[in-house]
Formats: structure tokens, C-alpha cells, sequence
């Protein structure tokens, strides 16, 4: 009785922490994905970018070892250096793209949710216009059509995600719009951008939220595909699809080259997928304590 008295009294951000840390791999998720992007972060404080991009044919393919934690590649390169500078490019890209996906993607749903009618027929026609290519085929024409560069591609992912959160953003808003609350708000005066942006959209986050968390993830290896194809980020900047591409020729011989920055981009898509899963059960009011 007293420890149901105590989840009554907790507030619905307690209950859904409470909820998330009971979800052991979604807890595993968070602590990887956080030691990741501290490590990342951190870099130029213990890593030279030197080691990154400098050259040894000295110390060309090297397993393994305590001078060279990750081995080197077929320049001398250090491959663990380049993994940990790859990881800034790859986890900032990802979350510049799900951030502008999403904030494109919560403002056009929001209002195709909220007014109905021809506008949304307007903006949801549109949306089926950019989900009607596959995302990775879409990527790669915009990336064809600006021309290559980390910007342009980010620009490019961005343009394939949003119609996604557009769409989830419009279902939950749509179930919204006619609350109590929001009636209130429109016999107050208060304008439609207000009660979009201040009232309904807060409200209907939850399902957004999940879908960027796990859509992270997705973004993440998409990146990389980009690079691995030669149409991302381009050589010699550190990136983990363009270094399987750089090594793809001896991975046969040289396995390190492959399985290690295979590791890193399966390691992170996973434990976001853990993240989103965890925020999934986490927010649905129909979770057991």
C-alpha cells in the first residue's frame, strides 16, 4: 500500500523515468550511447588529430597492439584515432539531421493536424511525394543534385526523414484538437500558432519522441552508407561508412579493418534502438509499474 501511494504521488516525468530505468537494456543503451559521445567528444584532449590523418607507410596494416589500440590501415593511419574522430562526425551528423527532420516535420504536421481540411490534404500530399522514394534512394539523388559535402548530405537525410514526424505528429495532434483545453484556449482568443506550439503539440510529443530516438539510429547508418558509396563524407575526413570504404579492399586479409568501425555503427544503432524501445514502454500509460 505505501509503495503505491508513493508512484500515485510521483509526477508523470517521475513516472516515466521510473518506468525507463526499470528497462535494464534501454539503461545499457544510455550508458554506451553517453560513454560514446564523451569519448567522442573529448578526443582533442587525449588524441592528436595528427594520428588521424597523418601518414606512415612505415607502419602500414599493424594488428592490434598497445602502441596502436585499433591497428593502423594501408596509409599507417591510426585507426583507433580514426574511429574516435569518425564517432563526431557520425553521431553530430546524425542528430543535426533528426533535429532539423524533426523540427520541419513537428511544424508542418502540427499545423496539417490542427487546421484539417485542404491544408492538410496540401502538406500530407507532399509528404507522399517524398515517402513515395525510398529514403536512401532520395538521400542519394538530392546528394547527386547539390553535389558532395557533409553539409549537402545532412541537407539530403534531412530532406528524407521529415515527412515521417510530419505524419506521426499530424495522428497524435488530430486526436488532440478537440480537447477541453484546446476549446478553452480558442474562447480565450488565444491564436492558432499558440495553441499549436504552446498547447497541442507539448501534448503530443510522447510518439514523436520514440520515433526520433529509434529514427536516430536509422540516420546513423544511413550516414554511413552514404560513406561507405563514396557519396557522403569524403576522404581523408574520418567518418565510419568512409572508413570501411577506404579498407574494403583489404578486409579479406586484414578482418580488424572491417569488424572494428563495423562494431562502432552496430554497437550505437543498437543501443539507440534499445533507447527508443525503453522510451516506447516508458511512455505508454498502459505499462505495469
Amino acid at each position: 500500500m505505501k509503495k503505491e501511494k508513493t508512484m500515485t504521488n510521483k509526477s508523470q516525468l517521475g513516472m516515466i523515468i521510473y518506468r525507463f530505468r526499470k528497462n535494464k537494456l534501454a539503461m545499457f543503451g544510455l550508458a554506451a550511447i553517453v560513454f560514446m559521445i564523451i569519448m567522442c567528444a573529448a578526443a582533442p584532449l587525449y588524441i592528436n588529430y595528427d594520428a588521424v590523418i597523418k601518414q606512415s607507410m612505415a607502419n602500414r596494416f599493424i594488428a592490434p597492439c598497445k602502441e596502436f589500440w585499433f591497428g593502423t590501415d594501408q596509409f599507417g593511419r591510426d585507426l583507433f584515432a580514426r574511429i574516435i574522430y569518425g564517432g563526431r562526425i557520425s553521431l553530430l551528423a546524425g542528430l543535426i539531421v533528426v533535429t532539423s527532420a524533426l523540427i520541419v516535420g513537428v511544424t508542418l504536421g502540427g499545423i496539417a493536424g490542427y487546421f484539417g481540411g485542404t491544408v492538410d490534404m496540401i502538406i500530407m500530399r507532399i509528404c507522399d511525394i517524398f515517402m513515395a522514394v525510398p529514403r536512401m534512394l532520395l538521400a542519394m539523388a538530392v546528394v547527386a543534385g547539390l553535389g558532395q559535402g557533409t553539409f549537402k548530405m545532412l541537407i539530403a537525410l534531412s530532406i528524407a526523414e521529415f515527412p515521417k514526424y510530419a505524419r506521426t505528429v499530424r495522428a497524435s495532434i488530430m486526436t488532440l484538437r478537440n480537447q477541453e483545453y484546446v476549446e478553452a484556449a480558442k474562447c480565450c482568443g488565444t491564436s492558432s500558432a499558440r495553441i499549436i506550439f504552446k498547447h497541442v503539440v507539448p501534448n503530443g510529443l510522447g510518439p514523436v519522441i520514440v520515433s526520433a530516438t529509434l529514427g536516430l539510429g536509422g540516420t546513423i547508418l544511413a550516414i554511413a552508407s552514404l560513406g561507405f558509396l563514396g557519396i557522403g563524407v569524403a576522404s581523408p575526413t574520418p567518418e565510419w561508412g568512409t572508413i570501411l570504404s577506404e579498407n574494403r579492399t583489404n578486409i579479406r586479409f586484414y578482418p580488424y579493418l572491417g569488424l572494428i568501425p563495423g562494431f562502432f555503427i552496430a554497437i550505437s544503432v543498437m543501443c539507440l534502438n534499445f533507447i527508443g524501445d525503453g522510451l516506447r514502454d516508458a511512455l505508454d500509460p498502459r505499462t505495469k509499474n
